[in-house]
């Protein structure tokens, strides 16, 4: 994977690797020509510049004036079998405040620098030891929230998103071949593409660009959250259960209509998915301008949902507007789930009975016993997930698009590919076909990294922690 001279890594780094704070160990990672060679000349133990790769030496590390700092294990990866496609030394220390930065501050006065944010998993995409979506995908790991967010980032990072795209350019590749030799003897008259060839080629492409484009969203589901908009009329018990959901205070509850104007928002983790359930003002016509921007956002919220809990009052029912406002949201967004939840159950008989003009089921609960009692929550729970589980099973089965810069690149390339498609259709010239199936090849290249800008490749790694 050819890459700019200028990003070539000479000089050998170190950091932390580990988090802050007490702990039984902590680990400090060297990597670069000189690793061996600095570690060596403050380690009492091994001599470890005749040490084979892939070994670990007990000993301690020393200050070079003659004064023990720790008794650490030394783990040496000899290049090109290791992370980062350099010569690499891990030492494990003893962990808390202490220890770790004496011995990093050693191996920085023995001829180390301080390794910059991602710096380490730079230098192993530098050395192809992954491509730019596998080293996204570290990044995506270690800000996962959710346990799917987790096993999606760790499907990028074996290589799965990236086996697609390069199908998909291997795929357009063959496309430039077959166009470019039959410019190479336009003069002779001979065709070598087989049209049907090229259009089934032409087609793969764009039915798979548009998938990916289509995952986006579910992408950013999985990585930010499902986004649940509790919404209903005031007093109808919606902070309440959020405070339910979330297990904390997080919304003030009180019997005064009106008491929420804005958006309160909080987050739980349930079986595995992350969610973001969203409070919003109570819905209804008010003479009150701050609680009717409170509505207009509540409305708005709504209609931006990925899922949306109804909480209504079953002591008083819904009411006609209510009703109105339920139909003409599933006539304008029938994709989206909606949850129709008649709160106070537990001072109804009835509270199961599904509204009149509604094709909705009703999950009859009480809010407020739900507040000290979980289990109680437990069929509406089962009716979340499942709202939303189908759509991000998704997310495992196939490689989804999590990422913006990925998803800016492969508009572009999409519509490289259909305008080529076109041109095909068309008869254009040869050349004008070649030019769109470069463009796409060359925004592709821009994902994985065939194709390097060092400012964009500062800004990714900038993402990363110091020690990855």
């Amino acid at each position: 994977m050819p890459h700019p001279a200028s990003l070539t890594a000479t000089d050998t780094i170190a950091a932390i690797a580990t988090a802050r704070g007490r702990a039984a160990l902590a680990i400090v990672r060297v990597s670069g020509p000189a690793a061996v060679e600095v570690v060596a000349s403050c380690f009492r133990g091994a001599d470890l510049r005749a040490v084979p790769s892939h070994t670990a030496h007990v000993g301690y590390l020393h200050d070079g004036h003659g004064h023990d700092l720790d008794q650490v294990v030394v783990t040496v990866f000899r290049a090109p079998r290791s992370a980062t496609g350099e010569d690499v030394v891990e030492v494990s220390c003893h962990g808390g405040d202490v220890a770790p930065q004496l011995v990093l501050r050693t191996l920085l006065d023995h001829g180390a620098r301080m390794a910059r944010p991602g710096e380490f998993t730079q230098r192993a995409f530098l050395h192809g030891k992954l491509d730019l979506t596998q080293a996204e995908a570290v990044a995506d790991l270690i800000h996962a929230s959710s346990t799917l967010a987790h096993r999606v980032s760790l499907n990028h990072l074996q290589g799965r998103y990236s086996a697609v795209l390069q199908q998909l350019r291997q795929d357009l590749l063959e496309l430039c071949a077959l166009v470019e030799l039959e410019l190479d003897f336009s003069e002779e008259d001979v065709e070598f593409a087989d049209r049907e060839r090229l259009e089934a080629l032409l087609a793969g492409a764009d039915r798979l660009l548009g998938e990916l484009l289509a995952s986006v969203h579910l992408g950013e589901v999985v990585r930010d959250g499902v986004r649940v908009v509790i919404g209903g009329r005031p007093n109808a018990g919606k902070s309440t259960l959020l405070n339910a959901l979330v297990g904390r205070d997080r919304a003030i509850v009180s019997d005064t209509p009106g008491t929420t104007r804005d958006e309160i928002e909080a987050e739980a983790e349930i079986e595995g998915l992350r969610f973001r359930f969203v409070d919003t003002a109570g819905l209804r016509e008010t003479g009150d301008a701050i609680e009717a921007e409170g509505v207009r956002r509540a409305r708005d919220a709504i209609t931006r949902s990925d899922v949306l809990l109804y909480v209504y009052d079953v002591t008083a029912g819904l009411d006609a507007a209510e009703v109105a406002f339920l139909q003409d949201l599933r006539a304008r967004q029938p994709a989206l789930p909606v949850l129709l939840v008649g709160n106070k159950a537990d001072l109804a008989a009835d509270a199961a009975e599904a509204p009149p003009g509604l094709a909705l089921p009703v999950l009859p609960l009480s809010a407020r016993q739900a507040t000290h009692d979980a289990t109680r929550l437990q069929p509406l729970v089962e009716r979340l997930v499942d709202a939303v589980a189908a759509g991000l099973s998704e997310a495992e089965a196939s490689p989804v698009v999590m990422n913006q810069r990925h998803r800016q690149h492969l508009r572009h390339a999409h519509a490289a590919v259909r305008r080529a498609r076109q041109a095909l259709d068309a008869g254009t010239s040869g050349d004008t076909l070649a030019l769109d199936l470069r463009a796409a090849l060359y925004q592709l290249g821009e994902i994985t990294g065939e194709i390097t800008n060092e400012d964009v490749l500062d800004q990714i790694f900038s993402r990363f922690c110091i020690g990855k």
